[in-house]
């Protein structure tokens, strides 16, 4: 029998076996599969609602019980990465569009699929989880302030405010409200508590059903931006690599324990591709492809390296302490 537990530790492989058959399908039936880009905003509301709904926003208190690791966790996520992105972006073509791209993707810390990687690491998943209100809080009011920093006025320019905040209280706010007015009711009510475990298992189903649709429908279109695309996947592995080791000397740093170390180390090297997809397919039609592209092969990219991660955490970057 499939338990949520089962298909969460999977949900690797299945995202895999979904990005290869949504190749398939929007290269060799492209007339279907970009008809289905009618269907992106969907997936994503749902699958945004379904995230949310398993952040525990009701005990935000609780999130700063740590307050060690909260502040490494701040830390890692808002002054390491920026600086490492900041960097890296400077090995890339000074064009705009491909500039924000990365920057969408690389500056907002994962907020969901994180937690499962840390378990499996052997890091402390429960604080990852409790941490998560604070995340993506900090990350939706830090953002704009990041892009504007690293971009300047050209993001104004690439970025229409209208159609841009629509996506954004569209597919992020009113998912966000209805997920903690339903953790509200869940308190005081049984129906609440059943909405809210049957919500537990739809991340997984939607990411890969988002992942189908986004990359089915666009994958046709992508023959134009492969220069700059391939241009950015070297980025993404040198990010991969990198932030796991500046990770590790910020938890030493901060005194962590091994396990709260290791969720540092995850929380900082994986991103969070699919909140800001929205953001991406809310830009004009001429970039959006070419930013959700982007984005989405961070998202490829980073699964592959979770993998590794998994085993490499725990066994050699962050061992137990031999007494």
């Amino acid at each position: 029998m499939l338990s949520r537990e089962k298909l969460e530790n999977n949900q690797v492989w299945l995202y895999v076996i979904v990005l290869i058959l949504a190749a398939w399908f929007g290269l060799f039936l492209p007339d279907i599969g970009a008809q289905l880009d009618v269907t992106i905003s969907v997936a994503i509301a749902i699958l945004m609602y379904s995230m949310f709904s398993q952040i525990p926003f009701t005990s935000l208190k609780e999130s700063f019980a740590n307050r060690r690791f909260i502040w490494a966790l701040l830390t890692v996520n808002y002054i390491a990465v920026p600086i490492v992105v900041w960097l890296l972006a400077k090995l890339l073509p000074d064009y705009p569009p491909l500039l924000l791209g990365v920057y969408l993707v690389l500056l907002t810390p994962c907020i969901d699929y994180v937690i499962v990687f840390t378990a499996l690491g052997r890091g402390n998943e429960k604080i990852m989880l409790i941490s998560t209100p604070i995340l993506f809080i900090t990350q939706m009011l830090l953002l704009p302030l990041y892009l504007f920093l690293f971009i300047g006025v050209d993001a104004a320019e690439i970025v229409d405010p209208g159609p841009f905040l629509e996506a954004f209280f569209g597919l992020i706010v009113i998912p966000l409200g209805l997920a903690i007015a339903l953790q509200i009711y869940a308190k005081k009510s049984h129906v609440g508590n059943k909405i809210i475990d049957f919500s537990a298992w739809l991340p997984v189903p939607f990411m890969a059903l988002t992942l189908f649709v986004v990359v089915s429908s666009q994958i046709g279109k992508l023959s134009t931006y492969i220069d700059l695309i391939l241009k950015v996947i070297p980025i993404y592995f040198a990010f991969m690599i990198i932030m796991p080791i500046i990770s590790r000397i910020i938890a030493k740093w901060f005194k962590l324990d091994i396990g709260s170390g290791r969720a540092l180390i995850f929380s900082g090297a994986t991103r969070n591709s699919l909140v800001v997809l929205p953001l991406a397919l809310a830009l004009p039609d001429n970039l959006s492809t070419l930013v959700a592209a982007i984005i989405v092969t961070q998202t490829i990219v980073e699964l592959a390296g979770e993998l590794i991660y998994i085993r490499l955490v725990p066994n050699i970057l962050l061992r137990e302490e031999i007494a």
